[in-house]
């Protein structure tokens, strides 16, 4: 349905007729691996809408690696989520009631609540999206949080510059995907990818990736010091562990790495073996920064233009791996953490 602008009447201003709605609760807290008991599906009324609300019929929902962090009850960056209520996190969807202004029942909006079908919010909380520029589930990943991640920390966290070497890994992710090809638009002299199938590596190379690797097959060390024999001079973290590592005996001098994820450590009960070398940090002068996304709102403008003109002309590829049925959210969100998923992990509501 084509977004619009105008207020709603008061003919719009209705709830659905539908009465149910589901939802996934967070059941327990994992130790180490989740499973399929640390969620539950629970059934709920579909809510009203109370002045300067609206009500969002999801049909998109993000699961995402940092979401594993926030199942644990410990303080960080964001709030863990709650036992024995819905789990949240980045979802696009149809209003089919609205109590604000500037939100009309039919418009598409991007907002936080996933995890369930239907989700009561303020208007204020709500982005509202054209869903005839591009499918509606790219808003969640190339035009979404994962495409803005994969731009700002290669652009502005890690400064790469045309001519550089540059290694990124879980390459075929929804973030590292876009990292590499945004990398060679930009110039960069070679992109080495890591990824975790010998399928994911052709994708890799047909995404433009100057080399990539199966991180199964052997040494993570050895395989990049073949991929990039001259070294890396920025490294893309997404996992962690012994890329980190790996990347830190291959950096050259003056390199820098943008910290975006350890997905690698994320279900570890114990302090991780590696990366064993930090030392070298001091004698070739690295900058290892983490960042989050959130901190880099300036870039979005030049994103937006960048991503959008790249996708209008064929330049930039993205992909998604779609699970449906609200029910099988949390396998999606396992699939994920297995490696499952080449490019975003989405769920069809």
């Amino acid at each position: 349905m084509t977004s619009r602008n105008q207020a709603p009447t008061a003919d719009e201003r209705t709830t659905t007729p539908v009465t149910s709605n589901r939802e996934i609760h967070l059941a327990s807290r994992p130790v180490g691996w989740p499973s399929e008991d640390t969620f539950r599906l629970v059934e709920t009324d579909v809510p009203t809408p109370g002045p300067g609300q609206i009500v969002v019929r999801n049909q998109y929902l993000s699961v995402d690696p940092y979401m594993r962090g926030r199942m644990n009850d410990v303080k960080s960056y964001v709030a863990p989520f709650a036992l024995d209520a819905p789990l949240d996190g980045g979802a696009i969807g149809e209003v089919v009631a609205s109590e604000a202004p500037d939100i009309a029942v039919g418009d598409t909006v991007l907002h936080g609540l996933g995890w369930r079908e239907y989700a009561l919010l303020d208007a204020t909380a709500a982005r509202k999206v054209d869903p005839t520029l591009a499918p509606v589930s790219a808003y969640l990943s190339v035009l979404g949080m994962p495409g803005l991640t994969a731009y700002a920390g290669l652009l502005d966290v890690a400064a790469m510059k045309p001519g550089e070497t540059v290694f990124v890994s879980a390459a075929a992710g929804s973030v590292g995907s876009l990292v590499g090809q945004i990398a060679k638009l930009k110039g960069a002299g070679r992109v080495v990818g890591s990824a975790g199938s010998a399928a994911k590596v052709e994708r890799l190379r047909a995404l433009g990736f100057d080399a990539a690797f199966d991180y199964h097959d052997g040494s993570v060390r050895a395989s990049l010091r073949e991929a990039a024999p001259d070294g890396v001079d920025v490294y893309f973290d997404n996992v962690g562990g012994d890329h980190l590592e790996a990347a830190i005996s291959a950096m050259k001098l003056h390199g820098r790495v943008a910290i975006c994820g350890m997905i690698a450590q994320y279900n570890d009960t114990e302090p991780p073996a590696a990366p064993r070398n930090l030392a070298q940090i001091i004698a070739k002068r690295l900058t290892l920064r983490g960042f989050l996304v959130g901190d880099h709102g300036h870039v979005r403008a030049e994103f937006v233009r960048d991503v959008a003109g790249w996708l209008a002309d064929g330049t930039l590829s993205y992909d998604e791996t779609i699970v449906d049925g609200i029910e099988n959210a949390p396998a999606a969100f396992l699939g994920l953490l297995r490696g499952d998923n080449l490019g975003k992990m989405l769920v069809r509501v």
